[in-house]
């Protein structure tokens, strides 16, 4: 008897490797690498893009996601491990 989380059975309804356009609050929290508490503040104060909504569904567009991630500053300082394998 299959486990109820045994996605083996489950049809693939994109092709394997393709990573799905509208993403989840979850998963476009994952998607940044940040908790999802994180994820809803950068949101509010504009570090992550609003979502769209498909009905009554909130999505967060990938592509977006991606443009926002490319535009957050960038860290300048060094990390001091660098330097003892340097």
């Amino acid at each position: 008897m299959r486990a109820a989380n045994d996605n083996l059975a489950a049809p693939r309804l994109l092709p394997y490797g393709t990573l799905p356009r509208g993403l989840s609050r979850t998963e476009a929290s994952a998607y940044f690498g940040v908790s999802a508490s994180l994820f809803d503040e950068m949101v509010k104060d504009g570090r992550a893009p609003r979502p769209k909504l498909i009905n009554s569904r909130t999505i967060w567009d990938r592509v977006a996601l991606d443009t926002c991630f490319d535009s957050l500053p960038t860290k300048d300082t060094c990390n001091p491990w660098d330097a003892s394998y340097g």
